[in-house]
Parts: C-alpha cells; structure tokens; sequence
C-alpha cells in the first residue's frame, strides 16, 4: 500500500481511499474506484486529486490496489 501523493502510483480503476474536502479537519477516509484522476502534476504534497465512480472528488491518501 503506497500514500497518494506521486499522479504514477494512481491508475484509474485503483481501489483508493481519499478524504473529502469537508472532512479534511477529521481526516475521515472515504473508500472508492477511481474513475478519473484531476491533478495534473506529478506530485502533490496533500495527495493527488481524483474523481471516484460515484461522482465523490478528494485527494487520495491510500492505495489498495
């Protein structure tokens, strides 16, 4: 399992777990599929951004697959 902060570890499809930006003061995960990634550089100190099959978008902090 790698964190979500180099755009090359995500691939759409990944089973990733993100925090949304309301939960961003409580940390909570938010478990989903990638469905498209919407950072454009190779790094982001906060976690790439990305957009999961049910529409959720937040910064990827796990990978699982």
């Amino acid at each position: 399992m790698s964190d979500g902060r180099e755009r090359t570890h995500i691939e759409i499809g990944s089973e990733v777990k993100i925090v949304l930006k309301q939960d961003q003061r409580s940390n909570k995960l938010t478990a989903g599929v990638v469905a498209k990634l919407l950072t454009k550089s190779p790094f982001h100190p906060h976690g790439i951004k990305v957009q999961l099959e049910d529409g959720q978008v937040g910064r990827v902090k796990e990978i699982n697959s």
